[in-house]
């Protein structure tokens, strides 16, 4: 009997955020950012396996324009960690690839989550280029940005098989001209 209250619990408690969810992407749809270049998400539905690898594919036809570049991390109540590793890929349209492994902040010291939302769904949007100096895309072409998850339990090596508490990871470019 209490086998089947967890599992209904359970089931309430994922409805519950998936229609939180559902109104915070309305939501955020009617407030796109017009000055955005690019703005994808892909959903993850809760739990992000380490190989699996999220990729957005672009084209850049101005290589003077300047931009800020972010990643775009919705969260559930569901993420345990008061920190986020990930590793990005930036390929270029020459061929040559920039690799970079990013820490951010996901929480407040006293455990609160950092982010924008109310409730149980945070939106983190984190800075990957263009906080210390607007980023100019060097080259005209397609370019294609790889991310994946580096999370790690303490005191542990190998990294988590899945970080639960994701559902969406985005990538954005802004203009600033």
């Amino acid at each position: 009997m209490k086998a089947y209250k967890k599992i209904i619990l359970r089931s309430l408690k994922r409805m519950r955020i998936r229609l939180i969810y559902g109104i915070l992407v309305i939501v955020l749809m009617a407030s796109c950012n017009r000055n955005s270049t690019f703005d994808h998400y892909t959903s993850i539905d809760g739990n992000w396996g380490k190989d699996e690898v999220i990729s957005y594919d672009f084209t850049i036809t101005d290589s003077i324009k300047k931009h800020n570049l972010f990643f775009k991390i919705r969260t559930s109540e569901d993420y345990k960690f008061s920190n986020l590793y990930l590793i990005v890929d930036l390929k270029y349209p020459n061929g040559k690839l920039q690799k970079d492994t990013l820490e951010y902040q996901m929480a407040r010291p006293d455990g609160s989550m950092l982010g924008d939302g109310l409730m149980l769904i945070k939106e983190h949007k984190l800075w990957y280029k263009g906080h210390q100096t607007p980023f100019v895309f060097s080259e005209k072409g397609d370019y294609t940005i790889s991310i994946r998850q580096a999370m790690r339990a303490l005191n542990k090596v190998s990294g988590l098989k899945s970080l639960e508490g994701v559902l969406d990871v985005g990538f954005s470019i802004e203009n600033l001209d």
